[in-house]
């Protein structure tokens, strides 16, 4: 099975109904999906790719050298304890841009650059949700107007690399997980691969593809589709050899947002999809997104369901 390649700009043609409908199946069946002619310039992407490649050699290398991280994987090496591992870290580095924050300074274009690049993402996140609101019948703008509370929806980006790490077995890049947001749009290393998403019970590589974007729908979309959507549970796995880059940006609803099904229309779903037929069926709650995200921090490697039963409906 190969993660679906869809070509975004044909929902501009002939081809329309049949884009949508390939975006429906990526949604319900996969919860990931690859985005290519989306509209953001090749030579944006290319230069983001070096800024960040750039920002992480010239500030963020040498930290991660003598990181935590790396220290505790060569205790443990230095130990001789066969089979044992790390399991609550990862080998990752990782910074956050979002409006307020901080950003780094080298090299000298890399503000410029990673604006431009989160306002084209930005757009290209509502785009897609505008697809999710056509496909689950629901008035355009619904989802983004779902995320907005007292403030505007949350849009971040997470510059990430997963350096050669020389012992993969002991440690894992980025533990299994899903998103607690809404959409994901992700420009990975179109090199190094690593990253794999769960599906029917099976690890896939999500596979490197040039400039494309990488879609993926977190729990708020779950939860807005009433189950139709799924967020899926993803990980990294640490290599020996080549430098992973991954760029992140999270729309998400905004704290105060509230969040529940958006209509009666969307049929029901079982949480735990393994239950008998006697157990009893699990709603999605309404809840404030600042409620989940308590929840989520303390419980994001976890099982998914418990915390949609822990937040504390509204």
């Amino acid at each position: 099975m190969v993660v679906p390649v869809i070509d975004f700009s044909k929902l501009e043609g002939d081809e329309r109904e049949k884009t949508m409908a390939e975006i429906a199946k990526g949604c319900e069946e996969w919860g990931f999906f690859q985005l290519v002619n989306h509209g953001i310039p090749t030579e944006l992407l290319e230069r983001v790719k070096k800024v960040c490649s750039d920002c992480f050699k010239l500030e963020r290398e040498d930290r991660f050298k003598s990181s935590n991280t790396v220290h505790l994987l060569n205790d443990l090496v230095d130990k001789k304890d066969e089979g044992k591992r790390l399991e609550d870290i990862d080998w990752e580095d990782v910074f956050l841009l979002q409006d307020n924050n901080q950003w780094p300074s080298n090299p000298p274009e890399f503000i410029e650059i990673m604006k431009e690049y989160r306002k084209e993402l930005k757009k290209l996140a509502e785009k897609v949700m505008e697809v999710m609101d056509e496909n689950l019948g629901l008035e355009k703008g619904y989802i983004k107007r779902a995320f907005s509370g007292e403030d505007e929806p949350f849009f971040g980006t997470k510059v990430s690399h997963y350096p050669p790490c020389p012992h993969p077995e002991m440690v894992t890049g980025l533990r299994a997980h899903t998103d607690a947001g809404g959409v994901i749009l992700l420009f990975q290393d179109d090199k190094v691969g690593g990253l794999e998403m769960l599906k029917d019970g099976e690890w896939l590589d999500v596979q490197p593809l040039p400039n494309a974007i990488v879609i993926n729908t977190g729990d708020q979309i779950e939860v807005i589709s009433n189950g139709k959507y799924k967020s899926a549970w993803h990980r990294v796995i640490a290599k020996t050899d080549g430098n992973r880059r991954s760029i992140a940006s999270f729309y998400n609803p905004s704290l105060s947002a509230t969040i529940a099904p958006a209509t009666e229309k969307v049929e029901k779903k079982v949480l735990n999809e393994g239950k008998s037929e006697n157990d009893e069926e699990i709603e999605y709650p309404k809840f404030v997104f600042g409620d989940y995200m308590e929840v989520y921090v303390k419980q994001k490697f976890l099982p998914k369901e418990p915390r949609f039963h822990a937040v504390r409906a509204v």
